[in-house]
């Protein structure tokens, strides 16, 4: 084919590949096209689109004499690639050596570019200057940028200034409140939208969509659902996962997965967002049949993929599939692209129990951000290493680059609970304070928790008073606190108090209030609440539900009505709730229904060594050593042994550990002078004194 017949827009269009940019920048290099300006500026566009801005870079160069749409490219080009300092190094030659002037099509590429608010008001005082901020595109961009960095009112203002709006600057609004949890005023925005006759375009629709997601709206969710499908608008691949992503968020993991199974055309978005609902709302089984079925239809997984994927095999316990999803992230090289993939990792060997591997990746990590701190600290607390989780971050403190933030304080606060070290929980407090760190509401809930499970109720009362109270997290921790030391009463009124300040509930919630009842033998309550969560809030008993019910039919005796409550569970029961029942099979000597619980244990647990010990307790209780000497032998042919229970006692703020037997510890003349009496090394998990004396404080736990 004669090269003058050659349809190079087609060929423009068709170049996807970097090996097919360079045959195409061949060919204009031999037909002479590549002399035209035009034509060299799209060809720096059209490697930036194919992944390779330094070919960009060099064909910008080759250019002679440059125009503004060629540097308009070349910023675009860097921008889409992420290279956000090579954009804004090319718009200061543009506007300091080029000898042109900057017009509106090169704003908004370059305000998305600046990584600092500083550099973000030094642009809009150039846009200023050049009388552009009246430019939709320009003034949409601002709007972003502001939003992005948290000055909304700055953003808003902007938008309340503007002369004219179209539908860009409209969704450039919203999204910017909907960044910064303003739900209210995003829907107000849409008010005065509709007011000006803006129809609703795909990204308004989106944007409204994470709105009610974020504010819990469902009923206003419904009825953008319903304005989507009335405008025909449930085809757009954009709006589609909104959708899916607003009702994994509510819960409705139905109505995501008939959304997702109803799209003509999906994208990697979509498969991601879909894995993700079904991780959110347990359905852990579904999120892996997902992530199969994607892979056989030609879908490759992406970091987002793997951060969903890494959390669901956690939660399934399985060790051979955490070995491979570790294994993929390794062949990908991942962990040199994205600390968050690494972090992920981290918390995957943590959910598992596999604390050393945890460990051994957050030792090999090439880059440690906070987060990676955080997560270990984490890992540990959540599988009972208290003392490890604190010398993790006494470590951390004394890393320079490193600042402790909101994250770090909500990691290392369940420690001192664990250990029931108050002083140090109240130096975390204090330091709190000191800094000026801003106090959220996770925060103040693990310091309310610190102190319930320290039994300073007093101090986690005067705490809760002084936090906002306008969401269930602070409420949901009081109520735990107050059930936890046998006060199911005092719970029971903190949760009417949370009703009639219009604080709604959500699951959390109602498994404090479960647990307070069945710590109280509160039975009757407890039944009431199981069933108003259903019926009056829409909210589906989760296993820990379950767990919690079966522990308060159980303590009271009502071991039937337990049993058959685990049969009527529409999920599988897991190792919790057979550990309830087997508990209260414990306690009131049922050994057929202990036996059978014991062999549900076994099958989804057999490594905890606790279950072995109970059903031994059972037989022991009623003289059966046959069965004792049985059960014994089956947890040491399997290689367990039992924990030794422990004590801890603080004194002029040391934490000193004794564990049972131990005659070495040099503290252990306290013990035989009869400051801390022998009974107290058998204590249970929710024996807390308060003061044994000044200065002093003691927890004590029983071995598994």
């Amino acid at each position: 084919m004669r090269i003058e017949k050659i349809n190079f827009d087609l060929l423009f269009i068709s170049c996807t590949k970097v090996h097919l940019a360079k045959r195409l920048h061949a060919l204009l290099v031999v037909s002479g096209k590549v002399k035209d300006m035009f034509v060299s500026a799209r060809l720096v566009n059209l490697y930036s689109y194919v992944g390779d801005v330094s070919f960009a870079r060099r064909t910008f160069n080759d250019i002679p004499n440059k125009d503004i749409y060629t540097w308009n490219s070349m910023i675009s080009a860097y921008v889409r690639t992420s290279r956000f300092r090579e954009a804004l190094d090319c718009f200061c030659h543009l506007s300091f050596t080029s000898g042109l002037q900057p017009n509106s099509y090169t704003f908004p590429p370059v305000i998305k570019a600046c990584g600092s608010l500083i550099n973000g008001k030094k642009i809009h005082c150039q846009v200023l200057k050049l009388g552009y901020q009246w430019d939709v595109y320009v003034a949409a961009s601002l709007i972003h940028m502001y939003s992005r960095f948290g000055f909304v009112a700055i953003a808003r203002n902007l938008f309340n200034e503007m002369p004219v709006r179209d539908i860009g600057t409209w969704n450039a609004m919203i999204s910017g409140l909907c960044q910064n949890g303003n739900a209210t005023e995003a829907l107000d925005v849409l008010n005065e939208m509709r007011l000006e006759g803006v129809n609703m375009d795909p990204l308004t629709v989106a944007s409204l969509l994470t709105v009610c997601a974020q504010s819990n709206d469902v009923l206003s969710g419904m009825f953008i659902h319903l304005h989507v499908i009335k405008h025909g608008l449930e085809f757009d691949l954009l709006v589609s996962n909104a959708l899916i992503n607003m009702y994994a968020k509510f819960g409705y993991l139905v109505n995501a997965l008939r959304v997702f199974n109803q799209m003509s055309v999906t994208d990697l978005i979509s498969w991601n967002s879909i894995i993700n609902a079904c991780e959110q709302n347990d359905d852990l089984k579904t999120a892996l049949e997902l992530f199969k079925k994607m892979q056989q239809i030609g879908f490759l997984p992406d970091l987002l993929t793997l951060l969903s994927l890494a959390s669901v095999v956690a939660q399934l316990a399985d060790c051979q599939k955490c070995k491979s999803v570790h294994g993929f992230i390794l062949r990908r090289g991942w962990f040199m692209e994205d600390v968050a993939i690494g972090n992920a990792v981290v918390d995957m060997y943590s959910k598992l129990g596999a604390i050393n591997s945890a460990r051994s990746v957050f030792e090999g990590l090439p880059i440690k951000d906070v987060i990676s701190w955080n997560t270990l600290i984490t890992g540990y607390a959540q599988n009972g290493l208290a003392s490890e989780a604190i010398k993790l971050y006494n470590t951390m403190e004394k890393c320079e680059e490193l600042t402790p933030n909101q994250g770090t304080l909500v990691s290392i606060l369940p420690a001192y609970s664990h250990l029931g070290d108050v002083h140090q929980g109240m130096k975390v407090h204090g330091w709190v304070i000191k800094n000026n760190l801003h106090m959220d509401v996770f925060v103040a809930t693990c310091l309310i928790d610190m102190y319930g499970k320290c039994g300073r109720l007093d101090d986690a009362m005067s705490l809760f008073y002084q936090v906002p109270r306008g969401t269930s997290v602070p409420w949901n921790a009081i109520i735990s606190c107050h059930g936890l030391h046998g006060h199911g009463e005092k719970a029971l009124k903190l949760f009417e108090d949370m009703l009639d300040k219009e604080v709604k509930p959500d699951g959390v919630t109602f498994v404090s209030l479960l647990s307070a009842c069945s710590h109280s033998g509160l039975v009757h309550m407890g039944k009431h609440y199981f069933h108003l969560m259903l019926e009056k809030y829409g909210i589906k008993p989760s296993r820990k539900h379950y767990g919690c019910m079966v522990d308060l039919l159980g303590r009271a005796g009502h071991l039937e009505e337990a049993y058959n409550l685990i049969k009527s569970m529409p999920v599988e029961p897991d190792a919790s709730i057979w550990g309830a029942l087997l508990g209260s099979c414990r306690i009131h000597g049922n050994v057929e229904l202990g036996k059978f619980a014991s062999d549900r244990l076994f099958e989804v647990d057999s490594e905890n060594i606790g279950y072995y010990v109970l059903l031994s307790n059972i037989y022991a209780k009623l003289g059966k050593w046959e069965g004792v000497d049985k059960v014994r032998s089956l947890a040491r042919d399997k290689g367990l042994r039992k924990t030794p229970g422990w004590s801890s006692i603080e004194i002029n703020n040391k934490v000193d550990v004794f564990y049972t037997g131990n005659q070495t510890h040099q503290k252990m003349e306290l013990a035989l002078v009869g400051i801390i009496g022998d009974d107290a090394l058998q204590c249970t998990n929710e024996f807390r004194e308060k003061e044994a004396f000044k200065g002093l404080m003691m927890n004590a736990q029983e071995g598994d």
